[in-house]
């Protein structure tokens, strides 16, 4: 896009790498099960942080964890904890690390009941994205009915890191629910 088109109020423009994510990535509908892996990973990681953190330590991440192949990160252990603490280029919170091995090993028993991933997440919002009428993002929602049944669901399976703030987040970074800014060339 260009600068001259209208976003989302919470962009910071000044950020190339936020703009670039708002542009090409946020709200649109992502199907492909290792990068809805790799989005949740990285929602779980922001919990308490600013995504844009997140967003810059991307690469690391991808590094770090076997660039989000499920199966590769379900099979990684203590030894794993301790060589990401102490060399990849993530936020160094041990239960958080800990959390993407746990969920990824829980994910495989998701895959196995749903088929994939993508089924198992589009089927929260009936395979649609959810389009809100969002005025400003300031009054737009952080939870919904949606993603706290979602949620109850991931808790139950006895997934780590996951609320409905944190859920609903990343069902508006995959395109479950556009809450792009009416105004937005995004929208």
């Amino acid at each position: 896009m260009t600068q001259n088109v209208s976003r989302c109020g919470w962009v910071k423009l000044s950020d190339p790498t936020y703009v670039a994510y708002h542009d090409e990535e946020w709200g649109k509908p992502l199907h492909d099960d290792r990068a809805l892996f790799e989005l949740f990973c990285l929602e779980t990681q922001s919990a308490g942080l600013s995504w844009l953190t997140i967003l810059k330590k991307r690469d690391g991440y991808r590094n770090a964890f076997a660039s989000f192949v499920l199966e590769k990160v379900a099979h990684m252990g203590e030894m794993d904890v301790e060589r990401i603490l102490n060399e990849g280029e993530v936020i160094k919170s041990r239960p958080k690390i800990e959390a993407i091995l746990h969920n990824a090993k829980l994910f495989q028993g998701i895959v196995q009941e749903f088929g994939s991933l993508d089924t198992y997440f589009w089927n929260y919002v009936g395979g649609k994205t959810i389009v809100n009428d969002v005025s400003d993002y300031k009054t737009a929602a952080c939870t919904s009915t949606i993603s706290d049944a979602l949620t109850k669901d991931l808790k139950k399976r006895g997934f780590k890191f996951v609320g409905s703030t944190t859920i609903y987040a990343f069902m508006q970074a995959c395109g479950m629910v556009n809450d792009h800014e009416n105004s937005c060339g995004c929208k």
